[in-house]
Parts: structure tokens; C-alpha cells; sequence
């Protein structure tokens, strides 16, 4: 690879970095695409650069976000357990349920959810609702300090148990197709559990990091991992979630929600074609 393309490639992560940071979803989503189709990189290291640039911008968008209290680390982890069983689950039925067909189906659903993100968009900050039993019980209740608005906003979770179905929900797909579950992690957050836009934006970023780490070992032992393309994906994504990181304290929640609706439609569009045999 000459040096030119590297530098094309830390360019273009950047710009990745900064979106996954801001969405909540990772880099991959673009970085993938770029390489195979910009770059002439196989597939296969493509998807290795890509959960190297997943742990990046979890690591570095995902420390800012805990530092600037945005990321809630008791729903996060609470999640996780779902996320983390869903995820074997669906590793054992990876031989049994045929791809195509759910492919198709997650396509669909992310583009309606794209609708539901539209009809929010004049939405600053969730309705405050009295928090449900469950959801005191959990302590799942804080609040962040959101410098656009100049004031602390409280917030609580609601409807746990579909919260936590849809993230259990999000590791089965992750560990049947083989891709990542930030998009959805998002949605369970923003969607059914009411959190802040950001909230769910900067939870995403510390969750996603924890499943793409625990399948980074697999992608090296299989040698898709090249440090050639690897690297310079690494370092761009890294600053651009940096720069991301910086940047959700100064946007509203409505501008987050537009830098997610691209993406939702776009990783829709994707999966769907994956599932007719001509994505990715």
C-alpha cells in the first residue's frame, strides 16, 4: 500500500470517527465501504481494520464521554448482560437460521425506525415522566450537564424490560450476522427506554467497545488484522472520536439525532442488500 492511500485512509477515518462518535454506532459503518470500494482492500482485512476502528472511537470518544458525566455507566453495564447473552445466543444459531432472510428483516426495521427519528427531531430532551418501579429499583435515574442548554438534565429510564429485550434483541443479531449492534443499542436507548439522545450516543460508545474487544482476538488469530491498513484506520478514527467526544457538549440533541438518521439509513440499506446477495 503506498503511502498515498494511507493517508487517504487516516483522512477518511476521520471523518468516520467523528460520526460513530456522534451517532453512537462506531466507525466501521463507513470505514468498510471506503476501503473495499475506495481502496481495493479485501473484505476480510476490511472488516479486521474495522473492529480495531470500533475499539478506538469506544476508546477514545467513550473516556471523554464518562469524564463529562454524558455517559450513564449503570444502564450501560445493565445492558451489557443482555447484550453479552443475546450475542451467544446468537452464535449458536448461526448454524440453523438462514442470514439472508434476517438481513432483509433488520434492514426493514432500521429504515422505519428511521421514520420514528424524523418525528422526533423537535424533540430537545425526552418528556419527564415520574421513573417506573423497576427503573428506581435499577437506580437507573441520573442526569448530565448539557452546556448547550446551560443546565443539568435529569432524566430516568422507562420501559426497562423492553429496553432489555431489545438489547438482548441487538447481541443476537450482532453474534448471527457477524456485524455490530451500535445502531440498535441506540435505538433501545433513545427509542424504548426514553433516554436523552446523547445519553444513548455516549452509552453506545462505552458498550460497543466491550463486544468489538471481545471479538478482536478471533479477527488476529484468523490473521484479517493487516497493521498496514489497521494503523492509519486506528489513529484517524481515534481523533475523530476525539474531536466528536468535544463536540456532543456544544450540539443539541436534535443535531445528534441528525447525524443518526443517515446512518440508520444507510446501515439499512446495507443490510438489506446483504440479505438479496448484493451488499457487501
Amino acid at each position: 500500500m503506498t503511502p498515498e492511500a494511507e493517508l487517504g485512509i487516516f483522512a477518511t477515518s476521520i471523518v468516520a470517527g467523528l460520526i460513530g462518535s456522534l451517532a453512537g454506532v462506531g466507525g466501521g459503518i463507513l470505514v468498510i465501504p471506503v476501503l473495499t470500494f475506495g481502496f481495493g482492500v479485501d473484505i476480510r482485512l476490511a472488516v479486521g481494520a474495522s473492529i480495531v476502528s470500533v475499539i478506538a472511537t469506544s476508546s477514545g470518544a467513550a473516556a471523554a464521554y464518562v469524564k463529562d458525566r454524558m455517559t450513564d455507566m449503570r444502564v450501560g453495564m445493565f445492558l451489557e448482560l443482555a447484550t453479552t447473552t443475546g450475542a451467544v445466543c446468537g452464535a449458536l444459531l448461526a448454524a440453523v437460521v438462514a442470514p439472508a432472510f434476517l438481513y432483509v428483516l433488520l434492514g426493514v426495521v432500521l429504515l422505519s425506525s428511521a421514520a420514528m427519528q424524523v418525528a422526533r427531531l423537535g424533540e430537545e430532551t425526552p418528556p419527564t415522566d415520574p421513573p417506573s418501579a423497576l427503573a428506581s429499583r435499577l437506580r437507573l435515574e441520573s442526569s448530565y450537564p448539557d452546556r448547550r442548554l446551560g443546565r443539568e438534565v435529569t432524566y430516568s429510564a422507562r420501559r426497562v424490560p423492553l429496553g432489555f429485550a431489545l438489547m438482548w434483541i441487538a447481541g443476537v443479531v450482532s453474534g448471527l450476522l457477524g456485524i455490530g449492534s451500535g445502531v440498535l443499542k441506540v435505538l433501545a436507548m433513545d427509542g424504548a427506554m426514553r433516554l436523552p439522545m446523547k445519553v444513548s450516543s455516549a452509552t453506545s460508545n462505552f458498550m460497543i467497545g466491550v463486544t468489538a474487544a471481545a471479538s478482536a482476538g478471533i479477527y488476529l488469530s484468523r490473521g484479517d488484522v493487516d497493521p498496514r491498513i489497521a494503523a492509519p484506520v486506528a489513529l484517524g478514527v481515534l481523533t475523530g472520536a476525539l474531536v466528536g467526544a468535544r463536540l456532543l457538549q456544544h450540539i443539541s440533541n436534535r443535531t445528534v439525532r441528525l447525524v443518526f438518521l443517515p446512518v440508520l439509513v444507510v446501515v439499512g440499506l446495507e443490510t438489506i442488500g446483504r440479505g438479496l446477495g448484493f451488499g457487501l
